[in-house]
């Protein structure tokens, strides 16, 4: 999976219908929630870079990524190591709750929300359904840190 350029991105709920599994289209265009232990990648270990299903941005890598038993995969930061960079947080009190909702900030698909009870050194917990990412294992995570860390730097980027 690579990114999509923004001007192939779907502009409506139909084109977004036609290019995602309706699990997909529930989670990422309905800020919908997978079941608990039901999605691929809660249990998953395998090394690489998660990326948004719907515009393949990259967002998690594995090396951020830790067992915290709540049946979701966790993250202890996003790629680019910054609140409102990759992904954007945005306050949530949808169901009488006080929650952090986190989304892609290039096409706006619902990840999972983000919480305050995370391992050190950042004591965070990116909360995210399966069905908003895909595991790229041929995007190294050192690689995929290493291109973020340089597109910030001057005279480099895309």
């Amino acid at each position: 999976m690579t990114r999509t350029p923004d001007q192939d991105l779907p502009s409506d709920d139909a084109g977004w219908r036609e290019r995602l599994s309706p699990q997909q289209f529930e989670v990422t265009r309905c800020s919908g929630t997978e079941r608990a232990f039901t999605g691929e990648y809660w249990n998953n270990h395998e090394k690489g870079t998660y990326r948004c299903i719907c515009c393949g941005e990259p967002l998690f890598t594995s090396k951020d990524k830790f067992v915290s038993e709540c049946g979701w995969p966790a993250f202890s930061a996003p790629i680019d190591k910054q609140a409102d960079g990759k992904v954007a947080e945005t306050p949530d009190f949808t169901f009488g709750m006080r929650r952090v909702e986190v989304t892609c900030r290039k096409c706006g698909a619902h990840l999972g929300h983000v919480f305050n009870d995370g391992p050190p050194p950042t004591g965070i917990r990116y909360c995210i359904n399966s069905a908003s990412i895909e595991l790229d294992e041929n995007f190294d995570p050192d690689a995929a840190e290493q291109a973020e860390k340089e597109k910030d730097e001057p005279g480099k980027g895309e």
